[in-house]
């Protein structure tokens, strides 16, 4: 027994033993559930899948360690999209509520303000524009922050889960990546530009004279 490390998280995580001892504790004769090959290259697996594939004494599937793991996990990962989206849109629609909270409260807040610029010669096509574009700004300040956090806080943590019965355990390994994070910003953008939209119109539609009455 002893500690052994090879350059990942797979074998790691794994006790090794004599294969004959494990096969007669769990009388599995001469069978072998699995075996690890280290070929010289990625081309190889071709190579060694056609010997295998033409010996009539071996029935055996040739895979690599990527998609073996990644068929392992194919049932959690769709268990985890299949909860994961839904949330994910859900969440997003509540978002673009907030937006049109925020964004409508603005407006009222700077209602003669936009008056005056109205009254002064700017065009409401400006304006609209203008109002979306602030809403889309501030979305992007609230990604940068939110993603910003979620890196600081979540990019590396690792947790897993234990089966009691089976013990077999699924590790997760958060990464927040530079892709994540340009999702996450393009997400918030367009949902600051959804929850501005309204408003914006809103801002130019009240008359003037009435703008400047009511403020």
């Amino acid at each position: 027994m002893g500690v052994f490390e090879d350059g990942g998280k797979v074998s790691e995580s794994e006790l090794w033993a004599d294969v004959r001892s494990v096969q007669a504790a769990y009388r599995r004769g001469n069978n072998f559930q699995s075996m690890r090959v280290k070929l010289e290259s990625v081309d190889a697996i071709a190579t060694l899948k056609d010997a295998l594939d033409a010996d009539p004494r071996i029935n055996v599937d040739v895979v690599t360690e990527r998609d073996f793991y990644s068929s392992q996990s194919r049932q959690m990962t769709g268990i985890i999209e299949g909860i994961g989206y839904p949330l994910t849109f859900v969440m997003a629609i509540g978002a673009i509520f907030g937006a049109l909270n925020t964004m409508y409260a603005s407006i009222s807040a700077r209602g003669r303000e936009i008056a005056t610029l109205r009254a002064i010669g700017f065009r409401p096509p400006a304006i609209l524009v203008s109002v979306i574009i602030e809403s889309g700004v501030l979305s992007l300040f609230g990604g940068l922050l939110g993603g910003g956090l979620a890196w600081l806080f979540l990019n590396g943590y690792t947790v897993s889960t234990l089966n009691s019965a089976s013990f077999s355990q699924v590790v997760f390994d958060f990464a927040v990546t530079a892709d994540l994070i340009m999702q996450g910003l393009i997400a918030a953008v367009f949902i600051g530009l959804v929850g501005g939209l309204f408003p914006a119109i809103r801002a130019v539609r009240i008359p003037v004279a009435t703008a400047l009455r009511e403020l």
